[in-house]
């Protein structure tokens, strides 16, 4: 760089390293491989999946697939009743862990266990016990009725409402605790006016709890939304989308193309939930932005 006076002469400039401290170039050059890492393994992967997704053709075919069809609404049941009946059930056991005794505090280690260990032990050892054959589960319903179970995961009304259930048990430990953090940090001077004034364990839960965990209680909804469209496991480990590709939900439908080696429908398929996905991070930013 130079700086020019008149006519011909020129200063020469600072050099470009001069710009910044030593301190500016050592921050300069620890970040770059971090960054050259986040260019390779998360903007270049999703770039070359829209770019595999761009053909209208796939959209059309994935519109002309009924198993999509079947995805879809799948995928707004497992929203719709999972996510509404896992917070609500959190909620309550919220306020039922916060008691301060010693057996609840051994119990709350045993009701972490679900989520604590791998999905993949886990949710396969709840569909070897739903095995019609030799489960556990038509075991004790033939030793006490004498007749054989269900074949719970051949109906795919039944097999739906299994995995859902496997979503609730797997990840409501970790809501639970969030709900736990938000009632302990409610002042207990409120708590003991309302005792005073003979409030009913429901008025000091309307008037009391529920106002002070409102916000928490609706961005962790929000938040446990845009991460079960995303739960891959609790169906796939547990139907395989099974029978007859009736389960699939968004998450897993992208597994099924590519076992027909069609690599741009799975990936048209999983742009399809970017619908679902934007709005929910829209109005858990705003309500976290307030």
């Amino acid at each position: 760089m130079a700086i020019t006076l008149s006519g011909d002469q020129a200063l020469p400039g600072p050099p470009l390293s001069s710009r910044f401290t030593p301190a500016q170039v050592w921050g300069i050059v620890l970040l770059a491989p971090y960054l050259l890492v986040f260019l390779a393994f998360v903007v270049y992967p999703v770039c070359y999946g829209l770019w595999l997704a761009r053909a209208p053709s796939n959209y059309v075919a994935l519109y002309n697939d009924p198993i999509f069809a079947r995805a879809a609404v799948n995928t707004l049941i497992f929203l719709v009743i999972g996510i509404n009946i896992k917070m609500l059930i959190a909620l309550f056991l919220s306020g039922f862990f916060a008691v301060q005794r010693p057996w609840i505090k051994w119990l709350s280690v045993i009701f972490i266990l679900p989520w604590a260990v791998p999905s993949i032990p886990t949710i396969l050892s709840v569909r070897f016990m739903l095995n019609p054959e030799w489960g556990m589960i038509n075991h004790y319903i033939f030793s006490l009725t004498g007749d054989d179970g269900p074949n719970w995961l051949n109906d795919p009304t039944v097999a739906l409402s299994m995995a859902i259930a496997v979503h609730i048990w797997k990840s409501l430990p970790f809501w639970t605790l969030i709900l736990i953090t938000g009632r302990l940090a409610i002042s207990h001077d409120l708590f003991e006016a309302a005792e005073v004034d003979g409030a009913s364990w429901w008025q000091k839960f309307r008037y009391i709890t529920w106002p002070s965990m409102q916000t928490l209680y609706v961005t962790c909804t929000l938040l446990s939304m845009i991460w079960t469209l995303g739960d891959f496991n609790s169906v796939y480990l547990l139907t395989g989308g099974g029978p007859a590709d009736l389960t699939h939900v968004l998450s897993t439908l992208g597994i099924r193309y590519l076992r027909l080696d069609q690599l741009s429908l799975a990936m048209a398929s999983i742009v399809c939930a970017m619908p679902f996905v934007l709005p929910l991070v829209y109005f858990m930013m705003k309500r976290l932005s307030r």
